[in-house]
């Protein structure tokens, strides 16, 4: 049941006639959507186009995602279709950012998890900037923050990196990032149809609550925005204390102008509100989201460009080939027993923020060093600057596929001996050891299909 004070709540962010066509549509099921991987091979879906991606489809019904090797291999993401808008949001922010001379773009996803978001900005960065950017993906709570790191290097991009802090560890990197997206936490009316109990779990307290923590974290992370760099404010939620108040306290208390003022996308279904957009189920197919821009003011001459600092990863002995599996130059270094590879024009960055922040994955995993030999990482049979011939590989159907990320025995009797590369449907999965008459499965245990593989 949907509740009174809701009602009120939604009337006055979008208005009462718009709110009753929201009111039935709640009642619906709850849509399906992917966003595919530009940079992977990804096998046709069938479903109608998500107007503000050009990557993104609305799926009639929901498949087996567990048991299509491609969702395995990060050739696409499963997203919400409304959360992806806020990707267009940014992809317009991006043509009022000039290319810092002489350095990456750098841009912070500040509460970042589960990634849908995160990959979304990559794949736009990298498909105008080359790999000319620095995405930093943060979330503050550990576990949430793994499922990040794991969906990130699945999606391959080695010019991410993850971070797990507070957004008030941010307020010492002074002007570094040129972008920020905050998707900040919040009260969740967007998600009613998704998750029962957000609709019990609403009230008036919480939203207040969620309005004090907006505020919060964006005050927090602040200073580490450029002068004249822009703010990308969205919430999964309608009301306006949460969204449209905001945004306006951002303007008046922190220095910044509105960029969404005039309705400037235009798409159907679009709710445009006073400060920024709000889709709303029943106009638009995908759940709740809003979304705004804000550009900061102030003087560009006192931001700070920040110094790197020594690294201080171990210098070690690696393979020759190492030096030419990648098709973009990369430094090597090793932590703990992780050998990784990180695009050299991003290095400095990386190494700063590792000086001053919890980064839990950067660049790309490349293996581990015993003896003489490396074994490969899975990450890196994922990454999208791995060359095509770094290693041998086998294409296999997909129930080998299956049976691979299900970590069970598979024999590659034409392949061969030593690590090969595996692929379904030209799309890498990960390695093994081939034995000849068996192949060590190096398919990470947390990754493995925990469910029937069987037709």
């Amino acid at each position: 049941m949907i509740k009174d004070t809701f009602r009120v709540y939604l009337e006055e962010a979008i208005g009462r006639d718009n709110a009753l066509v929201a009111f039935s549509a709640f009642e619906q099921p709850a849509s399906v959507a992917v966003r595919q991987n530009p940079f992977k091979k990804c096998h046709p879906f069938d479903g109608d186009p998500v107007l503000w991606s050009k990557w993104g489809l609305i799926l009639g019904e929901r498949p087996i995602f567990t048991l299509d090797p491609h969702f395995h291999a990060g050739a696409y993401y499963v997203q919400d279709s409304s959360s992806m808008f806020v990707g267009e949001v940014f992809r317009q922010c991006l043509d009022n950012i000039k290319l810092p001379q002489g350095r990456s773009l750098r841009v912070l996803d500040l509460c970042a998890a589960p990634g849908g978001k995160t990959t979304d900005l990559a794949a736009s960065l990298r498909e105008k900037y080359g790999d000319d950017f620095l995405l930093v993906a943060n979330e503050v709570m550990k576990q949430r923050a793994g499922v990040l790191a794991s969906n990130v290097a699945l999606w391959g991009d080695p010019n991410v990196v993850v971070t797990s802090d507070d957004p008030s560890a941010f307020a010492s990197l002074e002007g570094f990032f040129d972008v920020i997206v905050a998707d900040v936490p919040c009260s969740g009316e967007g998600m009613f149809r998704k998750d029962e109990s957000a609709q019990d779990q609403w009230s008036e307290n919480n939203v207040a609550l969620c309005e004090g923590r907006q505020r919060r974290i964006i005050a927090d992370m602040w200073p580490s925005l450029a002068h004249g760099g822009v703010l990308v404010y969205s919430t999964c939620t309608f009301n306006r204390l949460e969204n449209d108040g905001n945004v306006q306290w951002i303007a008046d208390e922190l220095g910044a102008e509105v960029l969404c003022e005039n309705d400037v996308f235009g798409y159907e279904g679009v709710i445009k509100t006073g400060l920024g957009y709000s889709l709303v189920p029943g106009f638009v197919k995908g759940e709740g989201q809003y979304c705004s821009a804000v550009r900061k003011v102030g003087d560009t001459s006192t931001d700070r460009d920040l110094k790197p600092v020594r690294s201080k990863a171990k210098p070690i002995a690696l393979p020759e080939k190492l030096k030419d599996c990648f098709m973009v130059e990369m430094v090597l270094k090793q932590r703990g027993e992780t050998v990784i590879a990180v695009p050299a024009n991003i290095n400095d960055e990386v190494e700063f923020l590792s000086a001053r922040l919890h980064v839990l994955a950067s660049g790309c995993a490349v293996g581990v060093v015993k003896g003489k030999d490396l074994v490969p990482d899975a990450d890196m049979a994922l990454s999208i600057v791995l060359k095509d011939d770094a290693y041998p590989a086998a294409e296999v159907d997909r129930q080998t596929a299956l049976a691979f990320l299900h970590r069970d025995a598979i024999v590659l009797s034409d392949a061969p001996r030593g690590f090969v590369l595996i692929k379904y449907d030209g799309v890498p999965l990960g390695f093994v050891k081939n034995l000849g008459n068996r192949c060590n499965n190096l398919h990470p245990q947390g990754r493995r299909i925990r469910m029937d593989i069987k037709e």
